[in-house]
């Protein structure tokens, strides 16, 4: 067969492929669902009686609006690192509000610890905020996980664990409109804890994604 018939045979066979949105405007069709999902489950557990006067306590405020900047943050890095041409280092990008986010709860210990004494630090078991970061923030994380399956080849890893860092804490900010967990200490520990667990999921379900993926692209 002659060149020009072979690249003549190949190219009948070729498709448009249509070319992917800018990670922003994904991004932002990501959160617009996942606002959707948090603001649902907050209609449906309804908001807690006192939200207007822990709204009135700087570190409760800061606490929210760290939560969802991380993960509003996180989201945008899971898109740029899915593209090929985008530098690792997005995936520093949630790290300062995460940072400030850990900072603000350990704040509201030490409020808590001035306004009402040691028994502000005593923890006991909040199964609920597992239950719902967990049942929420998988869901949300594997639905970009979803919108991101080309990526596997990429950097399956930190576009996972980016995933459900975002949608741990989007899960963690709705949490604290209807859940009456009064207790900073217990906070810390029961939203940072779930936290790192969907993490944990996320970076098992990572690796496995680009083992995965590998042969497919590997050299013959």
């Amino acid at each position: 067969m002659k060149t020009e018939d072979l690249i003549g045979r190949l190219a009948g066979d070729l498709r448009p492929v249509r070319r992917l949105a800018h990670p922003l405007r994904r991004a932002a069709m990501w959160l617009a669902f996942a606002a959707v999902l948090a603001a649902a489950a907050v209609a449906w557990y309804g908001p807690r009686h006192d939200l207007m006067e822990r709204l009135g306590r700087p570190h409760e405020v800061a606490q929210l609006i760290f939560a969802v900047a991380t993960g509003v943050l996180a989201a945008v890095a899971a898109f740029e690192l899915s593209l090929p041409d985008r530098s690792a280092r997005w995936a520093l990008l949630p790290l300062p509000a995460a940072a400030a986010w850990v900072s603000s709860l350990g704040w509201g210990c030490l409020a808590d610890l001035a306004r009402v004494g040691p028994q502000a630090l005593v923890l006991g078991t909040s199964w609920g905020c597992l239950r719902f970061i967990v049942m929420l923030g998988v869901p949300l994380a594997l639905s970009m996980v979803w919108m991101l399956r080309h990526a596997g080849p990429i950097r399956p890893v930190p576009v996972a664990v980016m995933g459900g860092l975002a949608g741990a804490a989007l899960s963690g900010a709705a949490l604290s409109m209807f859940h009456h967990l009064d207790a900073a200490a217990m906070v810390l520990a029961w939203h940072g804890g779930s936290t790192l667990l969907v993490l944990a999921v996320f970076v098992v379900f990572g690796r496995a994604w680009g083992a995965r993926a590998a042969p497919r692209f590997t050299p013959a």
